[in-house]
Formats: C-alpha cells, structure tokens, sequence
C-alpha cells in the first residue's frame, strides 16, 4: 500500500486499485509493501483489501498491474476466471474471514480461455481432456454475447466478465449479502494487455459516481 491505511470500504479499495494502475501504466510503480519490513509484519496474519479474481494468464499479475505488493491483495486464478467451489470457497473466505470489501473479476483482451469458447462454437473445434471442462464454462457467456449481436472479442470479452460477476453473486450468498449491506462491491475489470490499463465492465456495490464502460 502507498498510503497507511489500510482501504475499508469498497470504494476507497476500487480507488486504491485505480490509483496503483494509472502509476503501472505510466511507468511509475511505487512496487509499495515489497521490502523485508513489510514480510516481517505480516508474518502471523493478513488483511488484504480486495479478492482479485482473474484469468491464469501469465500476463495478467494483479499486483504488479495495480502496483500492490505482499498482503494486499488476495489472489484467486483461473483459465478464463471460470467458476467452481473452490473459487467460490476461496473468494467468500476472502469476504467473510479477511473482511475485504472488494471482489474484482479481472479479464483481458487476447485470452485463449475466451478465443477456445468462441472457437467450439463457431466451428466445433474443442480441446480435450480437462481443458475441455474450462472451455465449457466460458461458452454460456459467448453464445449470450452472440444472441446480443454483440461478436467481436472485445464484445464477448466483457459480456464474459459480466456474466461471471453475475454468476458470483447468483451462486455466493454471502457476496450478495455484502453487496446488499452495503460492505462489499463485486466489480468486474478489463485489462489491455499492450498499454497496461485495466476499466471497469460490470459494478455491484460501488457508488454511482464510477463509470461502468462497454
């Protein structure tokens, strides 16, 4: 963290997140919390203040991204951020038990998760073995961007973030509770992979004052 305190409420950790992207993309990183200082004080416990929940991709590293270093940011990944128990067991023990007040579903452009879906259901072209189950998951989401008109990968890009913040929330009880309270915003983010910017698709629980992007 660049600052002292630690965010509380979701849109102090969306406007931390926020601040820490415009200094990656300007080539500005503060890299805060990465020294040996920060590892001894968080040696018995954490308080991270957001759940990232994005795709596996290996360019896609929350903390160097949003310029965040150890114990601020707990991160749950997968091909394409697609869906199972233990996401949803990992990101509500982020909520419930770290008490953080963001959850971010962070995407991106070019994502082989996204481009298979698309792939199996334009040509019928599906990978095998487990593979097989990731691409699956993604497909909902492109033939609801398709019934839309909407077909280009930016389109069904972020009808897939969307649809997976919708998806955290039908299935999570207790992320809807949050939401409803008032104590925690879902969010889901794009992340442009040649010029480092991240903006906001899909928000539950933030303040209208941000502009939600499609």
């Amino acid at each position: 963290m660049t600052d002292a305190l630690t965010p509380t409420t979701p849109d102090e950790a969306f406007e931390t997140l926020l601040a820490g992207n415009r200094r990656f993309v300007a080539g500005a990183s503060a890299h805060p919390n990465q020294d040996a200082a920060r590892r001894a004080e968080i040696t018995s416990s954490q308080s991270p203040f957001a759940v990232m929940f994005g795709c596996a991709d290996s360019r896609l590293a929350a903390e160097i991204i949003f310029d965040q270093g150890l114990g601020d940011l707990f991160v749950v990944r997968t091909a394409g951020h697609v869906v199972g128990t233990e996401v949803l067991g990992s990101i509500e023990y982020g909520v419930s038990l770290l008490d953080c007040p963001l959850v971010v579903v962070l995407g991106h452009d070019s994502c082989g998760a996204v481009g298979a879906a698309r792939a199996a259901v334009e040509d019928g072209a599906t990978p095998g073995g487990f593979v097989r189950d990731v691409v699956e998951r993604v497909t909902p989401s492109v033939l609801s961007a398709r019934a839309a008109g909407r077909v280009t990968e930016q389109e069904i890009l972020h009808e897939h973030i969307r649809h997976t913040v919708d998806l955290l929330l039908e299935r999570s009880r207790a992320l809807a509770e949050g939401v409803d309270a008032g104590r925690v915003a879902v969010v889901g983010m794009a992340y442009q992979l040649a010029d480092g910017t991240a903006e906001l698709i899909a928000s539950r629980g933030l303040s209208d004052k941000y502009e939600v992007r499609d």
